[in-house]
């Protein structure tokens, strides 16, 4: 084999064409992984993690690639990132208010998703169709721009009630998903929320959550030879070498013939890739 690259992990960076490209970020390189696909290939942990944000070394890796220290005070760790509707910006203890303004006071979108079945998400606009892509989403539709991650969440809690907002990883994986009419599941949902819709209208106002009646379905379509029919999964926490056959790549996932990766789980991890 040959090696590749060697550094620390990101989550793969993709490219939305009509089939999904997908780049892997090594330290300062980039191995572009679809020519590799149907091929033998080795990832090997060199036992060492990095926080992706200072740089510590640490023994475990939190939040995907952070230490513990970071993982405790930096804003895109906190709570609020995982549940938008805790948002604590209004009671002035937002962790770093600078980013908090920057990131979370712009235009994000609410979502239907069909990865393993429909969901509801958010995202903000900047990371479309990323998002969709990093879930292993083989449809998706926007259905409303808001104007802050906080009214995203309460949006997201409301739909939420009607409609799953978690993806079946194994399913998604496995390709077991239905085509779906996401349009007409959006005027499902609205029907059946539009007293909750109303309110939060009323409450920001009709400019800040913006129905989006007339947007497009997208359809993703994914590098993969073959599905596995069971999903077993691989881990540089147990062994050191993840090695196989490259049978193709969806979400964040790799899948090889001898099971799969979350590459993004491992993010900071140390390795060397070969092919």
């Amino acid at each position: 084999m040959q090696q590749l690259a060697s550094g620390a992990l990101s989550k793969m960076r993709t490219e939305l064409g009509e089939t999904v490209q997908y780049f892997l970020p090594v330290g300062d390189q980039e191995v572009h992984l679809n020519p590799l696909i149907g091929q033998p290939i080795k990832l090997i942990y060199q036992g060492a993690i990095n926080c992706t944000h200072c740089g510590r070394k640490t023994n475990k890796s939190f939040n995907q690639g952070y230490c513990y220290p970071c993982f405790k005070s930096l804003p895109q760790c906190d709570q609020c990132i995982i549940k938008p509707e805790l948002c604590h910006y209004h009671e002035g203890t937002c962790r770093d208010s600078t980013w908090g303004e920057q990131f979370c006071f712009q235009d994000h979108y609410v979502y239907l998703a069909n990865s393993s079945g429909v969901k509801v998400g958010i995202t903000r606009g900047t990371q479309i169709p990323t998002r969709w892509i990093d879930q292993g989403a083989v449809q998706a539709l926007p259905i409303l721009r808001v104007s802050t991650r906080l009214q995203s969440g309460k949006v997201e809690r409301l739909l939420g009630e009607h409609v799953a907002d978690k993806t079946n990883w194994r399913k998604m994986l496995k390709n077991e998903v239905e085509d779906l009419n996401l349009s007409l599941k959006r005027d499902q949902l609205f029907n059946e929320c539009e007293e909750g819709l109303v309110a939060l209208e009323t409450e920001y106002g009709i400019q800040a959550i913006q129905r989006l009646s007339d947007a497009e379905q997208v359809e993703i379509n994914y590098p993969v030879l073959n599905y596995p029919q069971k999903v077993s999964s691989l881990n540089f926490d147990k062994t050191e070498e993840v090695s196989g056959v490259l049978q193709g790549i969806k979400g964040q996932y790799l899948i090889l013939d001898t099971g799969v990766i979350n590459i993004r789980k491992f993010t900071a991890y140390q390795v060397v890739v070969s092919a």
